[in-house]
């Protein structure tokens, strides 16, 4: 006779429903819980596709009933039997509403046991209950990955890759590879390297983003080009960060901005109906990031909620009070009526602190005033101000009586980061958000943005890339006035993260010189850098542009996870470790030798701080 495993399962542990009833099944699967009653044991059979209820009785197969007292969370099983109506004991419907096959259990007169499981260091059908610290889940990824919510969210992600697909091919565009070990460039994000043992001395980098090379696709004629690709970064970690991070990426020749939006906003479209079933309208909305910042603070604003910002540098000039005039810029923002009253001196002195703290742009301070009846104020800056100007300044950011202002005064770095961060807590503090309707998923382009920024040095460095495309109308002033000059670059935001950014690149020599010449770039650095890619440029580039979408962004999004390691199968630690395998560990060295490395020791201190690794995530 066959086995259960010979036979195959017929149907899922999501499948089964009343229309069932009376049916065989043959499910396998993990048992989530056991419970042993009257005589008959019950047990929720789990797999990745849902739970079905399964009952083991002395009546219907006695050596299947015996083998079931055994039965521990964990353990693998197959099961085969009839599809039941669930009823209770005067044989009454007795569904369970929790489960979509709660109104059928299988009545088990087959059974097979095909692996017993230790006690899980954690309990995996508390599923979303689950308070275990995130460093054993992680080191027990695998059981981790077992627990319904997040194989939901796996589920979710693979369906988008497959989505993604089968969307960019209809629309023409080739799935191309491109290498992961390729030149290392200095500068941009840090590279990993990889010692190359038939040339000693030298050295791959992994790639951080195939940009060079689906540019040279579009050289090379290819037309529209995409992968879903790995990259890698050697950077410090945070929640939202991982060293190795997957993203859709697209390049187009003949490419206008309008055209990479109409292809992006249709595959968001897309993948909102088929995996969420929702239908998000296009166009979607457009800022410049000139207006972005002036309103929001951010180039990846949350525009779900009011709170917009004030400027009120002008109006404050001469006022007299020295946190105001002494600041390179000053801007607010107004709590109305209906949350100003209730955040009292308490709260205004934590988000003061809250204001102050690094991680939130690390202000001097934040100064603040309640609203009275004829637009004056008091409490907080209400002494420094004049009554007149105290007007003036309510009127411009539309208070009422008893709202509450807001102020940061600082370079435009600091002031825009605080009142940002200050917003967004205050739109999680107070529920800003809708629960429902057209603004629950809200997609945003942001363009125009600066070509270049300053460094640490005060050295022009590209906001981008070198090969971003300025503004036509700005190309003159790249080497006269380079900070006045725009990009044909463009963010994608939803609900305020950003979820893929790209440009229209250069594709004319002397539009490139002069980026090179602002940049101060020499020739040598050129060519050490772009040589390939500024010799293929020789030969007919065709207009081009693109842009590059953060697969574990949006698949977190749309799974409603709290992090990307929630959609990330096998994530690293804030210190860059793998808690399940152990991962980095050292070479010895014989291997060293072999890749013609040799290791020296670190000071005592360096080599204790890296040992250091608590796996704090």
């Amino acid at each position: 006779m066959p086995t259960l495993l010979e036979i195959g399962r017929t149907h899922t542990c999501g499948d089964l429903r009343l229309s069932n009833e009376g049916e065989r099944a043959v499910l396998f699967g993990w048992v989530n819980s056991r419970r042993d009653h009257g005589g008959r044991v019950f047990v929720d059979l789990r797999d990745r596709e849902g739970m079905t209820q399964v009952v083991f009785g002395p009546d219907v197969d006695a050596a299947a009933y015996e083998a079931a007292q055994a039965l521990r969370g964990e353990h693998c099983i197959g099961v085969a039997g009839k599809i039941l109506r669930r009823v209770d004991n005067d044989g009454n419907p007795n569904a369970n509403p929790n489960m979509p096959t709660g109104e059928i259990e299988l009545e088990v007169d087959s059974f097979e046991l095909f692996s017993k499981a230790e006690t899980p260091p954690f309990d995996i059908s508390k599923d979303d209950r689950l308070d275990t610290h995130e460093n054993l889940r992680l080191q027990y990824r695998y059981l981790d990955l077992r627990r319904p919510s997040l194989q939901r969210n796996f589920i979710l992600r693979s369906r988008l890759g497959t989505i993604t697909r089968a969307h960019m091919s209809d629309l023409g565009f080739l799935e191309l590879e491109t290498p992961y070990m390729v030149k290392y460039t200095p500068g941009g994000a840090r590279n990993f390297l990889v010692p190359s043992r038939l040339n000693p001395g030298c050295f791959y980098a992994l790639a951080e983003s195939p940009q060079i090379f689906k540019q040279l696709f579009m050289v090379s004629g290819f037309d529209k080009y995409f992968q879903i690709t790995r990259c890698f970064r050697d950077e410090d970690l945070r929640n939202d960060r991982q060293p190795e991070f997957t993203q859709i990426d697209v390049e187009l020749s003949f490419a206008t901005p309008e055209r990479v939006f109409e292809v992006m906003e249709s595959l968001m479209t897309r993948l909102w109906k088929d995996l969420l079933g929702v239908e998000i309208p296009t166009p979607f909305r457009r800022l410049t990031w000139a207006e972005a910042m002036a309103r929001y603070g951010s180039d990846k604003p949350d525009t779900r909620f009011g709170l917009e910002l004030s400027d009120l540098t002008a109006l404050t000039r001469g006022c007299g009070f020295a946190v105001f005039e002494g600041a390179e810029h000053v801007k607010g923002l107004c709590l109305p009526p209906e949350h100003g009253p209730g955040y009292g001196r308490g709260k205004i002195d934590k988000l003061t602190a809250f204001a102050k703290k690094r991680e939130s742009g690390g202000a001097k301070g934040l100064a603040w005033a309640r609203v009275e009846d004829g637009g004056t104020w008091q409490g907080g800056s209400a002494k420094f101000i004049a009554p007149e100007l105290q007007t003036k300044i309510s009127a411009e950011m539309g208070a009422e009586p008893g709202s509450l202002l807001l102020f940061v005064a600082d370079s435009f770095e600091t002031t825009h980061a605080v009142l940002n961060a200050i917003r967004l807590q205050l739109r999680d503090e107070l529920d800003l958000l809708p629960s429902s309707g057209p603004t629950l998923w809200n997609f945003l382009w942001v363009t125009d943005f600066p070509l270049f920024e300053r460094n640490r040095e005060g050295k022009w460095v590209s906001s981008h890339h070198p090969f971003t495309s300025p503004r036509d109308e700005h190309v003159e002033l790249l080497t006269r006035d380079p900070g006045q000059v725009l990009a044909r670059a463009y963010d994608l935001v939803l609900n305020g993260n950003e979820v893929g950014g790209g440009s229209i690149r250069i594709h004319r020599a002397d539009v490139q010189a002069k980026v090179f010449e602002a940049l101060g770039m020499s020739e040598e650095e050129k060519q050490a850098k772009f040589g390939f890619l500024l010799d293929a440029f020789k030969y007919g580039p065709p207009p081009h542009g693109g842009i590059a979408l953060g697969v574990d962004r949006l698949s977190m999004l749309m799974a409603g996870a709290d992090s990307l390691r929630d959609v990330i199968a096998f994530p690293k630690t804030q210190k860059g470790q793998d808690l399940m395998t152990q991962c980095p560990t050292p070479a010895d060295e014989p291997q060293l030798a072999e890749l013609f490395i040799r290791h020296r020791a670190l000071p005592n201190d360096a080599a204790s701080d890296a040992a250091d690794g608590d796996g704090k995530t």
